[in-house]
């Protein structure tokens, strides 16, 4: 409720304190019909206005009033229970191909580095929450043509398995494919698994981390192939600034959830890949999204350099 409004109603109140006064153990017909209208929502926010705008007009009724509140809050704690319990149970009795939901990423972006060029970028991400479980399927494809010639040509697939086995401590396991003939290699096939810790998590602002051992393959365009154990560390973070900003940094450039920075060590070098992002969400379902990446290989393949990066602007539609 607004201040105005509260301005001109606590007025009202009083001046049917004044005319009616009611019988002790009775609240006024207008303060109850505001209060019955406040509880029909179903919103514990608008409740509480309701209540305390009731207790400052008739501090003779506080009583009354916390009957009602505590009636109210053991009403709201019974229906959350079963509408809890509802959600388990068509979780447990969901076969594997229900329960998904998505994002889908269309738009443009402009790299330097290993290729100066503009051209078009896609994303698909699905989740499948469960109790303990989370699924995760990314996949991405930047790609452009010029005068004939492919400039640019990156795919990324990604599943990733999460089991939540405490409040804020989960394992995971993460199966990856990439290609990007401009950074040297054919095709970079990477598993790991391990533990990862939910530092914060309050609604405005995510941060968790997340480490293990890897093995990865790496198929170079020059046509060898090289296979090494490596380590995954791994940063999610999500910050909403505004009601509608939020600030994200991604490995795949995904707002679920939320932002991650993932390295991963070998002996051969170290390989980066970091996403920063502004998203502005239009709709419940829509949001634009602005994002810088930058991808940092120590030892590239000869005739390539160690960084590149890419802006992308574009557009995402939650299903």
């Amino acid at each position: 409720m607004t201040l105005n409004a509260r301005h001109f109603l606590l007025p009202a109140m009083a001046s049917v304190a004044l005319l009616a006064s009611p019988a002790r153990g009775e609240l006024p017909q207008g303060v109850s019909k505001m209060i019955e209208a406040a509880r029909a929502t179903g919103d514990a926010a608008k409740v509480a206005t309701a209540l305390e705008l009731a207790r400052s007009a008739f501090p003779e009724k506080a009583e009354d009033i916390a009957a009602i509140e505590a009636e109210w809050a053991a009403a709201k704690a019974e229906r959350d229970a079963l509408a809890a319990a509802q959600h388990e149970e068509k979780i447990r009795t969901a076969s594997a191909f229900d329960l998904w939901s998505g994002e889908g990423e269309l738009g443009g972006f402009q790299s330097s580095g290993n290729s100066e060029t503009a051209g078009l970028t896609a994303s698909l991400s699905l989740v499948r929450k469960g109790i303990d479980w989370t699924h995760r399927v990314r996949a991405r494809a930047d790609y452009q043509r010029q005068n004939g010639v492919t400039s640019r040509e990156n795919f990324l697939f990604a599943y990733e398995p999460r089991w939540q086995f405490g409040e804020d401590v989960f394992a995971y396991g993460l199966a990856q494919f990439e290609r990007d003939r401009i950074q040297g290699y054919t095709g970079r096939y990477a598993i790991s698994g391990g533990l990862g810790y939910n530092i914060v998590d309050n609604g405005d602002l995510s941060l968790s981390v997340k480490a293990g051992p890897a093995f990865r393959v790496t198929q170079s365009t020059d046509g060898s192939s090289e296979s090494r154990i490596a380590g995954l560390v791994g940063v999610d973070f999500d910050w909403r600034i505004l009601e509608r900003l939020t600030l994200t940094q991604d490995v795949n450039a995904l707002a679920e959830t939320g932002g991650q920075a993932v390295a991963v060590f070998d002996a051969a070098g170290t390989t980066l890949n970091l996403i920063t992002g502004l998203d502005f969400r239009v709709t419940d379902s829509l949001r634009a999204r602005l994002s810088y990446q930058v991808d940092y290989d120590s030892n590239p393949p000869i005739g390539n350099v160690t960084t590149d990066t890419l802006t992308r602007a574009t557009i995402i539609y939650g299903f």
